[in-house]
């Protein structure tokens, strides 16, 4: 499995537009709107390393209305949910 988060730039009067079609594409699990230096963050999960080059530069950069993206490749994820799924190991 390969996870990334990519920080997207946008034309101001397509953001939402961008997003619709950023997140019909296939490996995108979620976008959002934000505040700050970027317009949208997608969150895009493969099944393969080399998959991502099939959502991100094929993909989410090629989509009218984006105009800048970088992307953060995820290691490891940590989650409060498996940490609490740990305590509970044994617990009647």
């Amino acid at each position: 499995m390969a996870d990334a988060i990519v920080l997207i730039t946008t034309e101001a009067n397509k953001i939402s537009e961008a997003a619709q079609h950023i997140v019909e594409l296939d490996g995108v699990k979620d976008v959002y709107s934000v505040a700050g230096d970027v317009d949208l963050v997608a969150v895009v999960s493969t099944p393969a390393f080399d998959d991502l080059t099939r959502v991100i530069p094929d993909g989410i950069a090629k989509v009218d209305g984006v105009t800048a993206t970088k992307t953060l490749m995820a290691f490891r994820q940590y989650s409060a949910s498996d940490e609490a799924a740990a305590y509970d190991l044994g617990v009647d």
